[in-house]
């Protein structure tokens, strides 16, 4: 059976759908870190943008990752209703239509891209009209089920923001925005298979080829840590361009040496030893990984009010 016809064969139903099952299409938790990503590159950058403007950038990035996440949830309707974690979600709980999620995704991204265009410039407006392309297209549809380095290039989609951001401020892309792409970009995997270590079942379940399912869970330990380790030399590095300092290097030490250890007790385990103490290290750590972000990125927003202030006295 192939995919097209699993998305025809979702179920239909008579429930009436509430306007709180449309927003869940949007996936809300996610939208909230590319939201927050997106303030950030914006606000940190050296031109500064009228506040009107800023919001209607903002909207629309917020947006456009609520088309994406719509669409997402659309084409995965299938393989969401085999794993524990998705199965409640609209679709597949009946609660949704798979035509209109993909209604809702198309419209959203039309509006986003077209409102974003008007309102600032055309290299923020393509970012984003890519990045919902890459995560629907190229990750949903493509790597998702095709390859499992699916978290390592799909992770492209979830670190665009900030450069979205940053390209609404100064209409071009810079140094400051590629390594905020970057950090998120390293972030992904090792966040992901921190949680694909404990979860268990799920994608294998769904049958989404992710590391852990295609080559084992030894090999996924060490992919977590290698990724990790050239994670720290971009975070670091973001500390010593225009848009960093010492309030963030000194976030950035702490909150990577915390990860890095995490990683490291990850790697050093073998599955008798996760499976003693329930995955207390896998899970720990992946708690870790949530917090990472918003510390790192919060401090580049400090750093910035920072350098407001100091421009203000002088």
């Amino acid at each position: 059976m192939t995919d097209l016809s699993l998305h025809d064969a979702a179920p239909e139903t008579a429930y009436e759908a509430q306007m709180g099952d449309y927003f869940a299409l949007l996936k809300p938790r996610v939208m909230s870190l590319v939201v927050f990503t997106a303030l950030v590159g914006l606000l940190v950058a050296p031109v500064p943008v009228h506040p009107f403007i800023g919001f209607v950038a903002i909207l629309c990035i917020a947006v456009g990752a609520g088309a994406s996440g719509a669409l997402n949830m659309w084409w995965d309707a299938d393989i969401d209703a085999r794993m524990r974690r998705t199965a409640k979600r609209p679709i597949p709980d009946g609660r949704v239509a798979p035509g209109e999620a993909l209604g809702l995704g198309l419209a959203l991204s039309g509006f986003s891209i077209l409102l974003l265009g008007l309102a600032t410039n055309w290299v923020a407006t393509a970012l984003l009209a890519f990045t919902i392309f890459f995560y629907a297209v190229v990750y949903s549809m493509w790597l998702k089920r095709a390859t499992p380095q699916n978290i390592v290039i799909g992770g492209a989609a979830g670190a665009f923001p900030p450069m979205i951001g940053w390209a609404v401020a100064t209409g071009g892309i810079g140094i400051e925005s590629v390594l905020m792409f970057g950090l998120i970009f390293m972030w992904t995997p090792p966040h992901f298979w921190a949680l694909a270590l404990f979860v268990k079942t799920d994608y294998g379940d769904a049958g989404v080829p992710m590391l852990t399912e295609t080559h084992g869970r030894r090999v996924t330990r060490n992919h977590v840590l290698a990724y990790c380790v050239p994670l720290v030399a971009v975070a670091l590095g973001l500390g010593f361009t225009s848009i960093g300092g010492w309030v963030y290097l000194a976030v950035a030490v702490v909150f990577n040496a915390w990860f890095l250890k995490g990683c490291y007790d990850i790697w050093r385990r073998d599955e008798a030893q996760a499976e003693a103490d329930k995955y207390k290290v896998e899970i720990k750590t992946f708690k870790v990984s949530l917090y990472y972000l918003f510390a790192h990125f919060g401090a580049l927003l400090i750093e910035a009010a920072l350098r407001s202030n100091l421009a203000g006295g002088l």
